[in-house]
């Protein structure tokens, strides 16, 4: 095996009475592939910043073979002295590095490099952020979240991007499908300590169960054995006092190792609060249109949400995906159209910008509004400390100013007024920023267990595909069409997933919906917002699927006519099978060809009647 660019070892690190990391370990040699998973909270970013060499360690060491280039890419960057986006990201270039590189990045991520970095969104700053780190095709990357705020074109540019780097490459990320399509190892840190895996992330869910479980079942064997002998201590002390005295010693070493054992960190408790059941029709839309500067942002959108419906909005960043979501809730009004909200809604949101949280107040006045150690959650009174306990906070940070909390922790924190609310529809924006693994497993059952309406807009592959029921596109030019199923049942229909918005203004400039919004923008249409005619492929379908099925008639005859041989299975079971097998699949093709083309029949009769 090729030596380590970086070796940490038994890294060790505390922060007040807790240890952060206690003999924490990390290799990443030439050209390896990385994820480093772990809770919120756990020391990833911590880790990462010792290997960029970024923060000094208590204890342990820390090597570098010599001449190893690195390249860190951090949660929030800093812009400070530069003018321009473009001169920030040639600032990282070292003597020798393609200079073109940081042009041709900036442009491929959508800034011209002529912006202002005071001036840029979250989105943005990320977009230049990564432009400075890969430009100059460091031996090794680390990245921490390195797709927060972007959209999904920007994704899945980056994910071939990274692919074509010879870079080894360190990721942390709560995006499950971008560390499945990256990873090639898994480095689990937990309890300050780290385990490898040498596979993918893909991997490691199945095999973090499978350690979780065997320390349960060890702690299990101890605590049965600590019981054996405090029966032995109470009964058995009298005789043979030498020894005995030897074995009361193990026993206070056993209950020793017991009370300092570091259990693995707790799960969120996630609950919404139910409210009354909502009516059958919770959303009505017919032909709402906005726009801004006169850009179309929703163009002649109509649809129906019903009860218990799942709704997924994607699409690029300015397309108007929070526009329309909030016209559909009634907190934006249409140009043109109405909107019809059912009976009995209770909405509870959540705000992907997290706006309603002041740095400046306290965890606990955060949540009961200050002047009461209770929370109302639901109509039920509710002591701030045990709900707090739900969502993994601790009572020291009860009073303790939002400022100082996580990305991960302030996404918990919003959860959780979420939540408190009494709810028959969610309408949840950009629910999984900064949220940790662990967490957005509890948020996706919540979300598929809730008995209401869910209305959300991610832009993580992974979450739509767990929790929808159909994905609702941007298309472009305000035009939005819903897909049945998931994110890859979308880019199954589609041909290809969510793409980067078109740039009808000069480079870099903003289109009024992303002007309006700062970041993100559109909404749902279920009727595809209107379609007046088939696609070309649905056209070729139409032709061509009367062929397809007179052929797959002919070759149904012809097994069939094989299959009447009644000397064939005693003869060749082999060929019995092989032909009864091809006969059954030929069955289906053929009826799933014949409910393609009924469907397109009707479809057509719908849009020439």
């Amino acid at each position: 095996m090729a030596p380590p660019l970086i070796l940490l070892q038994d890294i060790h690190l505390r922060y007040g009475a807790t240890p952060l990391l206690d003999g924490a370990e990390l290799s990443v040699s030439a050209g390896e592939r990385l994820a480093l998973v772990g809770r919120n909270g756990s020391g990833k970013s911590t880790l990462l910043k010792i290997a960029a060499g970024l923060v000094e360690p208590d204890g342990g060491t820390r090597f570098f073979q010599p001449g190893t280039t690195v390249r860190y890419l951090p949660q929030e960057p800093d812009f400070t002295g530069y003018p321009t986006t473009l001169a920030y990201v040639e600032a990282g270039l070292a003597p020798g590095d393609e200079a073109y590189r940081a042009a041709y990045l900036l442009q491929a991520l959508g800034l011209t490099g002529e912006e202002d970095p005071a001036t840029l969104s979250g989105g943005e700053a990320r977009r230049a952020a990564l432009a400075r780190v890969i430009a100059p095709e460091p031996d090794v990357l680390l990245l921490d979240e390195p797709t927060n705020h972007l959209d999904l074109p920007a994704i899945e540019w980056l994910e071939a991007e990274l692919k074509g780097l010879k870079s080894a490459i360190v990721l942390i990320s709560h995006d499950r499908r971008f560390l499945e399509n990256l990873s090639r190892a898994t480095v689990w840190l937990d309890r300050g300590a780290t385990r490898r895996l040498d596979q993918g992330f893909g991997g490691f869910e199945a095999w973090r169960d499978g350690v979780l479980e065997q320390e349960e079942l060890e702690r299990h064997k101890l605590d049965r054995k600590i019981v054996a002998e405090l029966d032995w201590l109470r009964y058995g002390v009298t005789a043979r006092r030498k020894r005995n005295v030897r074995r009361l010693g193990l026993l206070h070493s056993m209950r020793k190792d017991r009370r300092e054992e570091r259990r693995a960190t707790g799960s969120v408790k996630m609950s919404v609060t139910e409210a009354e059941t909502s009516g059958k029709l919770v959303i009505e839309a017919k032909h709402i249109a906005k726009a801004y500067d006169g850009v179309p942002v929703v163009k002649d959108f109509s649809t129906r949400i019903l009860r218990g419906d799942r709704i997924g909005i994607v699409g690029p960043n300015g397309a108007g995906k929070t526009t329309l979501l909030k016209m559909l809730t009634g907190a934006l009004a249409p140009d043109s159209g109405t909107v019809r909200l059912g009976t009995n809604l209770e909405i509870a949101s959540l705000d992907q910008k997290r706006a309603a949280l002041d740095p400046a107040t306290t965890l606990r006045d955060a949540l009961t509004g200050g002047g009461s150690d209770q929370v109302l959650v639901g109509s039920a009174p509710r002591h701030v400390m045990g709900y707090l306990k739900d969502f993994l906070f601790t009572p020291e940070q009860a009073n303790a100013p939002l400022s100082v909390l996580s990305g991960g922790e302030r996404g918990r924190l919003m959860l959780a007024r979420a939540l408190a609310m009494p709810a028959n529809v969610l309408v949840l924006d950009e629910p999984t920023n900064d949220l940790d693994l662990e967490t957005l497993d509890l948020l996706q059952e919540m979300v598929a267990d809730f008995p209401g309406t869910v209305i959300l807009v991610s832009h993580d592959r992974d979450f739509l595909d767990r929790t929808v029921s159909s994905v609702i596109a941007a298309e472009g030019d305000g035009v939005f069409r819903e897909y049945a199923g998931g994110y890859a049942d979308m880019v199954a229909q589609r041909g290809h997933g969510v793409q980067a918005k078109t740039k009808a203004a000069a480079p870099g400039a903003r289109s009024g919906a992303a002007r309006a919004e700062a970041s993100d923008g559109a909404a749902p249409s279920r009727d595809g917002g209107q379609k007046k005619r088939l696609s070309f492929h649905e056209q070729h379908a139409l032709k061509t699927l009367p062929k397809t099925m007179e052929k797959l008639k002919g070759e149904l005859a012809k097994l069939a006519a094989v299959l009447e041989d009644p000397n064939l299975y005693a003869r060749d079971a082999a060929k019995f099978e092989a032909t009864s097998a091809a006969l059954a699949k030929a069955q289906s093709d053929l009826e799933a060809a014949e409910e393609e083309w009924l469907r397109l029949e009707i479809l057509k009769e719908e849009l020439e009647g």
